[in-house]
């Protein structure tokens, strides 16, 4: 069983910053560094979304509305990963999530934090 935890959330106004953090523990703490990380948000009535992923070797994927604003980093000795957001919009208010997204060969499934609240107001 994986455990993410994240911080790092609050009320932040319009054009600031925030960084968020996801710390893993559980079965993933020895192979962390080869799970996909991933960290996504989500509004009331609205799916789901992706806002950023870094591989297992780095790699990195951003939604197109966070392109040149977020940054995702990971710590594979700290087993955390982490998300810098600047520049910060009304419309980045939501419950962000981290995700810990195993590579097939392990069958096993992905595992979820239980989310942080990013509020971006003034």
């Amino acid at each position: 069983q994986v455990q993410l935890v994240e911080s790092g959330g609050g009320l932040v106004q319009p054009g600031g910053s925030l960084r968020l953090s996801c710390a893993a523990s559980g079965n993933i703490f020895s192979i962390f560094s080869i799970y996909t990380m991933g960290w996504y948000r989500q509004t009331p009535g609205k799916q789901r979304e992706l806002v950023a992923a870094i591989t297992s070797g780095g790699s990195t994927n951003y939604a197109d509305a966070v392109k040149g604003r977020f940054t995702i980093s990971r710590d594979n000795a700290k087993n955390t990963v982490s998300l810098q957001m600047h520049s910060l919009k009304p419309e980045d208010t939501a419950v962000y999530y981290c995700n810990a997204d195993p590579p097939p060969r392990l069958g096993v499934f992905g595992s979820w934090g239980q989310g942080t609240q990013v509020t971006v107001s003034s």
